[in-house]
């Protein structure tokens, strides 16, 4: 223990985030490779293989909790329709590989042209050709801002909605959604994290909604369509 800890200290610190970088590569990839084999493994929070890409991926402070992630997969096994994906991340890697295996359409948007780089660098690496990546600024609406969506391309109904962004200091917050609702099937499922509770209240009435919460490290809330939009 005291070697390592000289060795850092006499390791540039340049040298020491390459290390780190590489090393966390490492990990991702081989926690990816194990996830690809067998995306049901993750079902449950709480492996190693959730911890594993978590940290692999780089992102600590902004990653969902494996929680989410594990409903995102839940979700994504099962779902019979295309998928939407608002923000970009992790979670569109894991669902884009099951997306890929079950030959689903699987739109995501993104608004930072730095993020949806290391994103779609990611899906490349793991042929992932399921997901279409849409990467434009948030667009100001009247009273608050959001994804703009290329809708003429996109499918006429979503059975899948994951809602991880826009961040939360965004105007509105999340609130944008709404104005896809025309997009969203009977039955749709929508997992919102960070569960913004003043939001949902609307969402619930607006969508014609039930909801379920749930109360983890990162909560977040499930939302089903009861009918048509």
């Amino acid at each position: 223990m005291r070697l390592r800890t000289k060795a850092k200290s006499l390791l540039p610190l340049r040298t020491l985030r390459r290390v780190r970088e590489a090393h966390r590569r490492h990990v991702f990839r081989r926690a990816m490779r194990r996830f690809q084999r067998s995306p049901e493994i993750c079902l449950q929070p709480g492996n190693s293989i959730f911890r594993d890409l978590i940290y692999g991926w780089g992102n600590d402070s902004w990653s969902a909790s494996d929680d989410f992630l594990a409903a995102c997969i839940r979700h994504a096994l099962h779902v019979d329709g295309p998928i939407l994906e608002c923000g970009s991340g992790l979670s569109t890697i894991l669902v884009g590989h099951i997306a890929n295996q079950r030959g689903v359409d699987h739109w995501a948007l993104e608004h930072s042209t730095i993020w949806a780089m290391k994103t779609q660098s990611c899906l490349d690496e793991f042929n992932i050709d399921s997901v279409s990546l849409c990467v434009k600024p948030l667009a100001d609406y009247s009273n608050y801002s959001w994804y703009d969506p290329p809708l003429e391309s996109m499918p006429e109904r979503f059975a899948l909605v994951i809602c991880d962004g826009p961040p939360g200091n965004t105007r509105g917050g999340r609130s944008g959604l709404v104005s896809m609702s025309d997009r969203l099937k009977t039955g749709s499922v929508i997992l919102l994290d960070d569960a913004e509770r003043e939001i949902t209240e609307s969402w619930i009435s607006k969508l014609n909604a039930s909801s379920e919460f749930f109360d983890c490290d990162n909560s977040y809330i499930k939302l089903q369509i009861r009918a048509a939009m």
